[in-house]
């Protein structure tokens, strides 16, 4: 088998991985909220999270174009398959340690530091415009966004249910979680599944076999199924974080992050075709929702854990994978 040849079978391989991890990583982002009130038992939860999710992955394509094209330039022959194995290499020993950790934090982030990280140590050029653009400006409004919106949604939801008694309330909204959380998990298959898309075009980009960022339904196929039987196996190390540590959910502030986070997810995928961090999203508007409770109900200790590995993310999975970039060019000489 030709070098190039071997080295693209290995980015694909390594980009469905990251694809699998991303889908047990992210998957407490669907869970966390409606095990942790009981709207769904777990197993219930992780079904409806791993359909949900490869339903999402065949909706749109922006998304992916928008990874693929502008974060990174396109990148030549073995050495360019080499700074995308790196990237990916990156991003999945990222994903691994905070799951083992049990700390939330984002596959997108570790993906696009990935990418950066190795870009810079091949001297790739980095599209720094796109870069802030089309990554930073969305990662870093959609949480506050997210939290903004969490709040006054659960404000809405405390007022229209005033005269009601919280038992009914809790119930029905038990119910409704359902179809919120279903909703979330869609968007999450829409925005997470589609990263790893633009990678695996990119790769085809870098070895010539396509010219442009359409995405083939080989690649689609395979990405969506990666993520959902990543989604399969849980994800209980970080559902007990944000479905316990953060705040004690009960079932009106699950479904009021649920939507928030839907709603976000289908608006950034659609409308703007940027990548948001699902994880960041949800873990917000679990904490504005909480917040109509009272502000110490917030487990402020955790929620700054939490932000410290958001802001390592991005440096952290940059130094791997350059790291891993320079052991890949010592082995293929």
């Amino acid at each position: 088998m030709p070098p190039e040849t071997a080295t693209l079978a290995a980015v694909v391989l390594a980009a469905l991985v990251f694809a699998f991890t991303n889908g047990f990583h992210d998957a407490a982002n669907s869970l966390a909220t409606a095990v942790s009130t009981r709207a769904l038992t777990p197993r219930a939860a992780v079904t409806m999270a791993a359909s949900m999710n490869l339903v999402g992955a065949f909706l749109g394509e922006g998304v992916a174009r928008t990874i693929g094209r502008d974060i990174i330039a396109p990148p030549h022959g073995t050495d360019g398959l080499a700074v995308l194995l790196a990237a990916l290499i990156g991003a999945i020993a990222w994903n691994v340690a905070t799951w083992y950790k049990g700390m939330p934090s984002s596959s997108s982030h570790a993906l696009v530091g990935g990418m950066i990280g190795a870009a810079l140590a091949s001297a790739t050029t980095v599209e720094w415009r796109g870069v802030a653009i089309d990554f930073a400006v969305p990662m870093v409004v959609s949480p506050l966004i997210g939290g903004v919106v969490g709040y006054l949604v659960m404000l809405a939801i405390l007022w229209g249910c005033r005269n009601t008694t919280p038992r009914r309330v809790s119930r029905k909204f038990r119910i409704a979680q359902s179809v919120s959380a279903a909703a979330m998990a869609l968007g999450n298959g829409l925005q997470d599944a589609q990263k790893t898309m633009g990678v695996l075009v990119l790769a085809l980009i870098t070895t010539g076999y396509q010219s442009t960022y359409d995405l083939p339904p080989w690649v689609v196929v395979s990405a969506a199924v990666a993520m959902s039987l990543g989604t399969l196996t849980g994800g209980g190390r970080i559902m007990r974080t944000l479905g316990r540590r953060v705040i004690r959910l009960d079932a009106t502030r699950g479904f009021a992050a649920e939507s928030t986070v839907a709603v976000v997810s289908y608006a950034t995928a659609f409308i703007w075709q940027v990548p948001i961090s699902s994880t960041h999203t949800v873990t917000s508007a679990i904490i504005g929702a909480g917040a109509t409770r009272r502000l110490s109900a917030v487990r402020w200790g955790v929620a700054g854990d939490i932000m410290g590995v958001w802001l390592m993310t991005l440096p952290g999975s940059a130094a791997v994978a350059a790291g891993v970039y320079g052991a890949l060019v010592l082995l293929m000489r």
